[in-house]
């Protein structure tokens, strides 16, 4: 796949330096999200030191998280564009097929009873397991994606916002047939609330807050909606 995707750019962009990174692959994708970060830290910042002009990233499902961490804990990073593709960017709530490959003795109604301990967060599911049954134990629990949310107290979250903030646009792709990320519009931002009702980005505080004077690109495949947020409170469509 990763071959077939380089190509595809390669064709598409030709004399675009293309660059794809092959790690962490299958059970090396387990591994926490903080030691992911460091690890496609270590191999992406040469390649921004060599690019005077920027780079564009582009992040599918799991990796979209590692690239939130990366884009919020490096200070000088030149990324232009955020493109994240299928990613649980609010976390991941639903009994899919590889929930029940990893956890086959559990169900998204009970899997909190691992992921919220000390030993589920060295899982990298459970970084972003988001049960919003138990909001408190998420929050209290989660060392990876409720800090990348400012939902757990971090010293570092106005640096992180601000190291977040030096890309200039963030491409949001997802859709309804995903089959993988749950609730699908995870993929933009969008949740459960406590009756397992999605709440859209544009309603949630989170979103609303991080991504102030940030233009965002929603696309559910063939259909794209770009929202300009300005300020905390405020946020409508463009055309």
């Amino acid at each position: 796949l990763l071959h077939k995707t380089l190509q595809f750019y390669k064709n598409s962009h030709p004399g675009t330096n293309v660059t794809v990174l092959d790690m962490f692959d299958r059970s090396a994708s387990l591994q926490p999200l903080w030691k992911q970060v460091e690890g496609f830290t270590e191999a992406i910042y040469p390649i921004m030191q060599n690019a005077a002009d920027g780079v564009h990233l582009i992040c599918y499902s799991q990796g979209g998280l590692v690239c939130r961490g990366i884009l919020s804990t490096l200070p000088d990073h030149n990324v232009h564009s955020f493109i994240s593709l299928s990613s649980p960017q609010a976390g991941q709530y639903g009994d899919t097929e590889y929930l029940k490959y990893l956890f086959p003795q559990f169900v998204k109604s009970n899997l909190y009873h691992v992921c919220y301990t000390a030993v589920g967060q060295k899982i990298s599911i459970c970084n972003y397991w988001n049960d919003p049954h138990h909001r408190d134990m998420y929050i209290n629990s989660s060392d990876y994606l409720a800090l990348l949310d400012n939902e757990k107290a971090n010293p570092n979250s106005t640096a992180w916002k601000q190291n977040f903030l030096r890309i200039k646009k963030l491409v949001l792709i997802g859709g309804a047939d995903d089959g993988v990320i749950t609730p699908w519009q995870s993929s933009q931002f969008g949740f459960y609330d406590e009756n397992e009702t999605v709440v859209e980005m544009k309603n949630q505080k989170v979103s609303i807050i991080s991504f102030s004077r940030l233009c965002v690109c929603l696309c559910v495949y063939v259909y794209i909606y770009i929202y300009i947020y300005s300020g905390v409170k405020k946020c409508w469509p463009s055309s």
